[in-house]
């Protein structure tokens, strides 16, 4: 066992990346570190990293900052309940006075599992609390060849265990961050360099030819598929905007007009034009004066892409952009606010709805 760690912590003094959460034990930094690592690689966390500790410095400017402005840092990450889980935990710890210094207690933070109370616990305060993240479960299996799934509860229980049995109590915060960089660096999930491995000799995966078998996963998560259609709403200088709202995908993130329909809509589009219908019966387009606007030309739609596929952890969002023009005394569908083009990029947005702005905000579509 003292091998296995001993040789950790040898390949990680020569290959270790120098990343600016590594070098500090403030817990709250380590904190963000690792709700950003959670679902993204190094490499795309690291700008952002840096840009939210600017200006997010400590748990109390968090905890002040308005939630919107959170979402914004936050945009292009994705998985946008980790941003609001932030917000949460850190306007409860600036109400209890600070960063929690128990593991019980960081456990215990919105949004913080066991893998990051470990890491923080570990990193920040020397606790020895193993790490068991994606890429520990990929040493660990591969070394030991623990062939009992990771997704269920007979495995998380075994995986735990091992852990516990091969950390570094001495060193804990050095172990652990040994064992993750090894997995992301050296033990890859596709074409490891079994060769060059120090811990060649040893492993099980490697003698047994099962290295590309393990880890095991049981279970296939499974995938939806929806269909939105966003729609860009020329209102002179102006378009629609409105807060997603709800327990669904981008909650509180903002989006232009959406009609969602069952199946992708581009090569006949009845039935959006007939969910446009529904949508506006609550606030008719006819001008109550003139009756200028007639059913069934009411709506001027352009298609500017189409079948462009925006692939979630479980859904692929199949989307079409249109642009509709609508007069400036039109009605507005409830929900939806007007903002000027001008001022689009103020608002916190999914990489979707930042994909879809980008074919509306050039400069001769601002000037028309």
């Amino acid at each position: 066992m003292n091998r296995f760690s001993d040789t950790l912590l040898l390949w990680y003094d020569e290959h270790k990346r120098d990343l600016p959460w590594r070098h500090t034990r403030d817990p709250y930094l380590i904190w963000i570190s690792e709700i950003i690592l959670q679902q993204t690689r190094v490499a795309q966390g690291y700008d952002y990293y840096q840009r939210f500790v600017n200006r997010f410095p400590d748990v109390f400017s968090l905890a002040e900052a308005d939630e919107d402005e959170v979402l914004k840092y936050w945009q292009g990450l994705g998985y946008y309940s980790r941003a609001r889980n932030l917000h949460a935990a850190a306007c409860n710890m600036a109400e209890a006075g600070g960063f929690p210094d128990t593991y019980e207690g960081v456990l215990a933070l919105k949004g913080v599992g066991g893998y990051t109370a470990a890491a923080i616990c570990s990193f920040a305060y020397d606790m020895p609390y193993a790490v068991v993240d994606g890429n520990v479960y990929r040493v660990l299996s591969r070394w030991l060849g623990i062939d009992l799934p990771i997704d269920s509860t007979s495995g998380k229980k075994a995986f735990a265990e091992a852990a516990d049995a091969l950390l570094d109590k001495s060193r804990p915060a050095l172990y652990n961050q040994a064992v993750m960089e090894f997995g992301a660096l050296q033990c890859t999930p596709q074409s490891p360099d079994c060769q060059a491995c120090p811990l060649a000799s040893g492993c099980a995966a490697l003698q047994q030819g099962r290295v590309h078998e393990l880890p095991v996963k049981a279970h296939k998560t499974k995938v939806t598929h929806r269909y939105f259609n966003y729609i860009y709403v020329r209102i002179g200088e102006d378009t629609l905007l409105r807060k997603r709202s709800g327990e669904d995908v981008w909650k509180n993130l903002y989006e232009p007009l959406l009609i969602e329909t069952n199946e992708d809509v581009a090569d006949n589009e009845l039935p959006l034009v007939e969910a446009l219908d529904a949508l506006f019966d609550k606030t008719s387009l006819y001008d109550s004066q003139s009756n200028a606007l007639q059913k069934g030309k009411r709506y001027f739609l352009m298609l500017k892409r189409r079948g462009l596929k925006h692939v979630l952890s479980h859904r692929v969002i199949h989307t079409n952009f249109y642009e509709m023009t609508m007069p400036e005394e039109g009605p507005i569908p409830d929900g939806y606010f007007k903002v000027s083009a001008k001022d689009l990029q103020k608002y916190a947005v999914s990489n979707l709805v930042s994909q879809f702005f980008s074919l509306f905000l050039s400069p001769d579509n601002l000037n028309e």
